[in-house]
């Protein structure tokens, strides 16, 4: 993999935030502990404004003893990085002060929770802010490639058909899955990543979440993420989770889980239904929002993935390029929203995409070097339900070459997702 440092990369999210803040009063930026959101917002400022840190003990002490003083202190645009730190008091003197003046480019917040479901922020800035999820890095900003598949997906899925063969194998994928996308770990050698992610989780578990939600059992939240990494690509059954899981109370556990996807450590991907059959089951899928992350936690190392017989290999593909997709809705020209669909008879795809005007893209991920007709039964199952509306179904899966399998079926290598051709942005 290139060598990438955290400096050295304008983040795809850049440019949208930017636009954003000359349209809205507050933009608001969240995301994982170390995904880079400090960085992002020094980007979209380029050395204008106030920029304060709220994980400085003293500042933070201020913030909380005078928070309408430090809302109104400094030259715009404002930047309060880790806001979720000072809560409810300050994000409502930040309120007051767009409510008397409207302009636009006033305020960038950043945190590592998510804004909206912190217990310690009641006030969503509702009408007054953008919102962005900023996650770890996708593999064309480490590699200064495309990130366009999603864009030319929906505008020319076709046209992907005839696009180069894929350098890339198994083994390099795996790699890839294995090392995720926290910008302070794509470099490191294998022993360092292992002590950083195992840094990294008590810090999240014992900090960040026992400060902000006052969890009693936070020792109880790295296995807690590990049955559910154990289970990533995987339909979340809460009864089973919360059987291995150990915790007294059915509530501790929906609770629990509700802090991880908090703090971006799992996300939770919804069940879709146009109605399709009555029989279409309600339970999401869960991901661990960062393979590096999941792998770590199942012990897992490339080689042992690179057994077929491996059970986490299909799963932690599936995740790796479901987490790929999710990065590319974040700045995409298209307003798509991320499904999986599985039904009670055994029809089962991956991932689909549903536009805001009705069109559907559906993805299936396979850990194999080749592709089959076979591999296409549940796409051709969604296709013959959706109709028109369909737009194309393509399997990802490990292998070199772009195939065409029918009307609107394709099979793709995994690398389109970063070096989709004629995509750049």
């Amino acid at each position: 993999m290139p060598t990438t440092t955290r400096s050295d990369v304008r983040r795809r999210l850049s440019p949208v935030v930017s636009e954003a803040l000359a349209a809205f009063r507050v933009v608001v930026v969240t995301g994982a502990r170390q995904a880079g959101k400090t960085t992002l917002v020094r980007q979209v400022l380029e050395g204008r404004g106030t920029f304060v840190r709220l994980d400085d003990e003293a500042t933070l002490q201020a913030a909380m003893t005078d928070p309408v003083s430090m809302a109104r202190a400094g030259s715009l645009p404002r930047a309060f990085d880790e806001i979720q730190r000072a809560g409810d008091p300050l994000v409502r003197a930040i309120k007051a002060v767009v409510d008397d003046d409207p302009a636009p480019g006033q305020f960038v917040l950043n945190g590592s929770a998510d804004f909206l479901t912190v217990p310690t922020i009641s006030e969503s800035l509702a009408g007054r802010a953008a919102f962005f999820e900023l996650w770890p890095f996708s593999q064309g900003e480490i590699e200064g490639s495309s990130d366009g598949f999603v864009d030319a997906a929906f505008d020319d899925p076709e046209s992907l058909r005839s696009g180069p063969s894929s350098r890339l194998g198994p083994v390099e994928y795996l790699q890839r899955v294995v090392t995720g996308g926290y910008p302070e770990v794509v470099s490191m050698a294998e022993s360092a990543r292992r002590m950083w992610f195992t840094n990294y989780l008590r810090t999240v578990t014992h900090r960040d979440i026992t400060e902000l939600t006052g969890a009693r059992r936070a020792d109880q939240l790295p296995k807690l993420l590990r049955l559910l990494a154990a289970r990533t690509a995987n339909e979340l059954v809460v009864t089973e989770v919360h059987r291995d899981a150990g915790f007294g109370s059915r509530d501790t556990t929906d609770d629990y889980i509700g802090f991880l996807g908090m703090t971006y450590l799992i996300r939770l991907l919804p069940a879709w239904s146009r109605s399709l059959t009555t029989k279409v089951k309600r339970h999401p899928k869960v991901h661990v929002c960062d393979t590096g992350l999941a792998a770590h936690l199942l012990g897992k190392r490339a080689e042992a993935l690179a057994r077929p017989t491996d059970p986490a290999r299909g799963p932690l593909l599936e995740t790796f390029a479901v987490n790929e997709i999710q990065r590319q809705l974040g700045w995409s020209a298209v307003d798509a929203r991320p499904h999986h669909f599985r039904d009670r008879a055994g029809a089962e795809v991956d991932l689909v995409l549903e536009a805001s005007d009705g069109r559907v893209l559906a993805v299936e991920v396979k850990a194999s070097a080749t592709v089959k007709q076979a591999d296409f039964r549940w796409l051709e199952f969604l296709r013959s339900r959706v109709g028109d509306d369909f737009l194309h179904g393509f399997v990802l899966y490990c292998g070199e070459r772009p195939l065409a399998f029918g009307d609107r079926l394709s099979a793709l290598p995994l690398a389109y997702l970063w070096q989709a051709p004629g995509f750049s942005r």
